[in-house]
Parts: structure tokens; C-alpha cells; sequence
């Protein structure tokens, strides 16, 4: 299974300025909406109180931090798993992840909420391919296989 981590993030790496922001200022709804359309999306409690629609045509889960990445991803019967917010549960599932989609925006916050919040790995990524969200402000979905074998 392909188990994509997938956010929107300014340019100093933040994906919220804080942990209840109703996330207004991204320019990839439609795409996402179109890339996690029937399949498993995992997000935290916060995420899930924080989105301004529900996730129709999608299976959601939503993981507590004493929850196992592991068991959680065992339960899941099809093709992708999309994680998709917020810091903490982009890094408690970090060593699972296959694909990392990134939609960087052309705003800095300063502080907030961080892509990864608590993993301190690096994490190695290979280029596969862009996809044009609103490319005459440039913003653009840069899309990556994440080698956990690059040391």
C-alpha cells in the first residue's frame, strides 16, 4: 500500500498557525480533494475538528497519539492511505510513509504548527514529478518517493 503524506505548507515549513486554524489560505483544495477521493485518510483529532467539510467518498480515520501507526495501516484494505495532518500525526507516521506530496504557497507565518512537529529523522526523498495548482502565483504540488534505504 502507498501511504502519502499530503499537505499544503509555506515556504518556513508551517502547515497551520495554530492548532484550531480553519485553514483558508491554500490554493490545492481541488486536487487534494481529487487525489484522496476514495481512498483512507488519517489525521489527528485537531485536523479533523479544524476541516470546514467533511471528507465525503473517503474512508477517514482519526488516530489518538497513544495509537499504533502500525496497527492502524494493517487495517486498512486498499490501494493509498493519505495522512494528512497535522504535525504530530505527520511525524507519528513518518517512518511509514512511501510518498510525501507537498504543496508549497508563497506566505511565511514565522511560527505555528510545523509539517513534522516531533520527528527529528531525516528523511530522504526522491523527485518524481510536479503538478500545476495556480502556477502563475507558483504554486506548484512537488510530489516525492521517500527512500527509506538513502542513509
Amino acid at each position: 500500500m502507498d501511504i502519502i503524506g499530503i499537505a499544503a505548507v509555506t515556504l518556513d515549513g508551517f502547515i497551520a498557525r495554530h492548532s484550531l486554524e480553519r485553514v483558508a489560505w491554500t490554493k490545492d483544495l481541488s486536487l487534494f480533494k481529487h487525489q484522496t477521493k476514495g481512498h483512507t485518510v488519517v489525521m489527528g483529532f485537531n485536523t479533523k475538528e479544524t476541516l470546514k467539510n467533511d471528507l465525503e467518498g473517503r474512508q477517514a480515520i482519526t488516530v489518538k497519539r497513544k495509537d499504533s501507526p502500525r496497527e492502524i495501516l494493517k487495517k486498512i484494505n486498499r490501494k493509498k492511505c493519505f495522512i494528512i495532518g497535522g504535525g504530530k500525526t505527520f511525524s507519528m507516521f513518518a517512518d511509514y510513509l512511501t510518498h510525501l506530496y507537498i504543496t508549497p504557497h508563497p506566505l511565511i507565518f514565522g511560527k505555528g504548527i510545523k509539517l513534522f512537529e516531533t520527528h527529528e529523522k531525516e528523511i530522504k526523498l526522491k523527485y518524481e514529478r510536479n503538478i500545476p495548482v495556480f502556477p502563475e502565483k507558483g504554486i506548484f504540488q512537488y510530489q516525492f518517493k521517500i527512500d527509506h534505504q538513502i542513509k
